[in-house]
Protein backbone atom coordinates (compact mmCIF):
# COMPACT_ATOMS: atom_id res chain seq x y z
CA UNK A 1 0.00 0.00 0.00
CA UNK A 2 1.01 3.27 -0.90
CA UNK A 3 0.85 6.93 0.80
CA UNK A 4 1.21 10.37 -0.01
CA UNK A 5 3.21 12.41 1.64
CA UNK A 6 1.75 15.15 4.67
CA UNK A 7 3.35 18.26 5.90
CA UNK A 8 4.17 16.56 8.96
CA UNK A 9 6.00 13.69 7.89
CA UNK A 10 9.31 15.69 8.01
CA UNK A 11 9.15 16.90 11.33
CA UNK A 12 12.80 15.56 12.79
CA UNK A 13 12.12 12.83 15.34
CA UNK A 14 8.61 12.62 15.24
CA UNK A 15 6.58 10.09 13.79
CA UNK A 16 2.72 11.31 13.81
CA UNK A 17 0.16 8.58 14.21
CA UNK A 18 -2.31 9.04 11.84
CA UNK A 19 -4.71 7.25 10.20
CA UNK A 20 -1.92 5.93 7.63
CA UNK A 21 0.36 4.54 11.15
CA UNK A 22 -3.25 3.05 12.61
CA UNK A 23 -3.55 0.95 9.67
CA UNK A 24 -0.08 0.40 9.32
CA UNK A 25 0.48 -0.87 12.87
CA UNK A 26 -2.81 -2.94 13.60
CA UNK A 27 -0.47 -6.05 13.78
CA UNK A 28 1.84 -4.75 16.15
CA UNK A 29 -0.48 -3.23 18.13
CA UNK A 30 -2.97 -6.10 18.40
CA UNK A 31 -0.13 -8.26 19.57
CA UNK A 32 0.78 -5.52 22.32
CA UNK A 33 -2.80 -5.98 23.39
CA UNK A 34 -2.15 -9.81 24.16
CA UNK A 35 0.36 -8.77 26.59
CA UNK A 36 -2.35 -8.11 29.58
CA UNK A 37 -2.24 -11.16 30.15
CA UNK A 38 0.76 -12.86 31.75
CA UNK A 39 0.79 -15.97 29.94
CA UNK A 40 1.20 -14.50 26.99
CA UNK A 41 4.07 -12.50 28.40
CA UNK A 42 5.74 -15.16 28.82
CA UNK A 43 4.81 -16.69 25.55
CA UNK A 44 6.03 -13.53 23.68
CA UNK A 45 9.54 -13.89 25.76
CA UNK A 46 9.92 -17.48 25.18
CA UNK A 47 9.39 -17.29 21.34
CA UNK A 48 9.52 -13.70 20.07
CA UNK A 49 9.33 -14.61 16.33
CA UNK A 50 6.80 -17.28 16.69
CA UNK A 51 4.48 -14.96 19.02
CA UNK A 52 4.82 -12.10 16.30
CA UNK A 53 3.96 -14.15 13.62
CA UNK A 54 0.28 -14.80 15.41
CA UNK A 55 -0.67 -11.57 14.12
CA UNK A 56 0.72 -11.40 10.77
CA UNK A 57 3.38 -8.59 11.59
CA UNK A 58 5.64 -7.76 8.92
CA UNK A 59 9.34 -8.54 9.24
CA UNK A 60 10.64 -5.45 10.23
CA UNK A 61 7.78 -5.18 13.19
CA UNK A 62 8.89 -8.17 14.42
CA UNK A 63 12.59 -7.32 14.35
CA UNK A 64 12.06 -4.31 16.39
CA UNK A 65 10.09 -6.25 18.87
CA UNK A 66 12.54 -8.45 19.17
CA UNK A 67 15.52 -5.63 19.21
CA UNK A 68 12.94 -3.64 21.39
CA UNK A 69 13.76 -0.91 19.77
CA UNK A 70 11.18 1.78 20.49
CA UNK A 71 11.69 4.59 17.29
CA UNK A 72 11.37 2.02 14.56
CA UNK A 73 8.03 0.58 16.36
CA UNK A 74 6.90 4.18 16.19
CA UNK A 75 8.12 4.52 12.67
CA UNK A 76 6.20 1.22 12.06
CA UNK A 77 3.22 2.20 13.40
CA UNK A 78 3.22 1.36 16.94
CA UNK A 79 1.13 2.96 19.36
CA UNK A 80 3.25 4.19 22.49
CA UNK A 81 -0.23 3.52 25.02
CA UNK A 82 0.21 -0.43 22.89
CA UNK A 83 3.94 -0.22 23.13
CA UNK A 84 3.97 0.11 27.03
CA UNK A 85 2.23 -3.05 27.33
CA UNK A 86 5.37 -4.89 25.56
CA UNK A 87 7.98 -2.41 27.59
CA UNK A 88 6.36 -3.95 31.09
CA UNK A 89 6.92 -7.52 29.69
CA UNK A 90 10.63 -7.30 30.17
CA UNK A 91 9.98 -5.28 33.51
CA UNK A 92 11.44 -2.30 31.75
CA UNK A 93 9.58 1.39 32.15
CA UNK A 94 9.20 4.77 29.74
CA UNK A 95 12.58 6.08 31.42
CA UNK A 96 14.35 2.79 30.07
CA UNK A 97 12.78 3.58 26.60
CA UNK A 98 13.07 6.93 26.65
CA UNK A 99 16.86 7.02 27.36
CA UNK A 100 17.04 4.42 24.54
CA UNK A 101 15.15 6.43 21.83
CA UNK A 102 17.72 9.41 23.05
CA UNK A 103 20.87 7.27 22.84
CA UNK A 104 21.67 7.76 26.80
CA UNK A 105 22.07 5.91 29.59
CA UNK A 106 18.91 5.49 31.96
CA UNK A 107 20.59 7.84 34.49
CA UNK A 108 21.42 10.25 32.52
CA UNK A 109 17.77 10.20 31.02
CA UNK A 110 16.79 10.77 34.08
CA UNK A 111 19.09 13.54 35.20
CA UNK A 112 18.09 15.32 32.09
CA UNK A 113 14.09 15.50 33.11
CA UNK A 114 15.17 16.13 36.58
CA UNK A 115 17.24 19.75 35.10
CA UNK A 116 14.15 20.09 32.63
CA UNK A 117 12.15 20.10 35.39
CA UNK A 118 14.29 23.22 37.13
CA UNK A 119 14.31 25.13 34.28
CA UNK A 120 11.74 28.25 34.22
CA UNK A 121 10.16 28.56 31.41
Amino acid sequence: MSWSKKDYDDIPGTYVFDGRRAVMGWPLNKMCMTLNDEDNREALRQDVEGYCKKFDMSDEQTKAVKDLDALAMLRLGGNIYYMAKLIGAYNLNMQDIGAQMRGITVEEFKDMLLRQGQEVV
